[in-house]
């Protein structure tokens, strides 16, 4: 099971926001939901091995499970629906207990390191960041089962970091070149798929 962590410091945390306008009044969600579609779709299908954790203002996480996951096409508006859909449904999250607003997704209300604390024993926790060790320096076959973490367009804050030291295994990059959050996915996907670039 591959997992990742979206961070989303200006994610809405109730339904109230426009589909027509996910890059501003949505607190770029736009750029999540790519990093959403670029964990799970692929030419013709859906990776059911894999769980994508998007955390909302440190408040709420969203966990979108591909083994369950229906109604997620590759664009950023019908991700966003399924984003807004749980946020309907999150006055039925009580407590530890999840509201299940459609199949594959849950909303849950913890934060960061709730969420990390509570999926710890998935995989190894890895940062992804710039100044990480190099990712082909580590091997796939240490991070088959990991749990990579990634900020949106803003950076990690110092409570972010200081969670991610208590928590994270490892920080690792995946290149010389920075990335967005989705192209790091899909980065991420291949190296494992084709264990370390070894086997096509």
């Amino acid at each position: 099971m591959r997992q990742f962590v979206l961070i989303g410091h200006d994610v809405p945390t109730t339904p109230d926001f426009s589909l027509d306008d996910l890059a501003g009044g949505a607190g770029r969600l736009d750029a999540l939901c790519r990093s959403i579609t670029a964990a799970f779709v692929t030419s013709h299908g859906i990776r059911e091995d894999v769980r994508v954790h998007l955390i909302a203002q440190d408040e709420l996480t969203i966990t979108f499970d591909g083994s369950d996951l229906q109604r997620l096409n590759p664009d950023e508006r019908s991700t966003a629906a399924l984003v807004r859909k749980a946020l309907e449904h999150r006055d039925e999250a009580i407590g530890a207990l999840p509201a299940e607003p459609s199949p594959g997704v849950e909303l849950y209300r913890r934060g960061f390191a709730g969420t990390l604390e509570q999926i710890a024993d998935g995989g190894p926790i890895v940062q992804l960041h710039e100044d990480g060790e190099a990712v082909v320096d580590v091997g796939a076959e240490r991070l088959s089962d990991a749990v990579f973490v990634l900020s949106d367009h803003r950076n990690f804050t110092a409570e972010e970091s200081g969670v991610l030291e208590e928590h994270a295994d490892q920080r690792l990059r995946l290149g010389p070149q920075l990335l967005h959050a989705d192209q790091a996915i899909t980065v991420a996907h291949h190296y494992l798929d084709t264990n370390g670039y070894e086997e096509f």
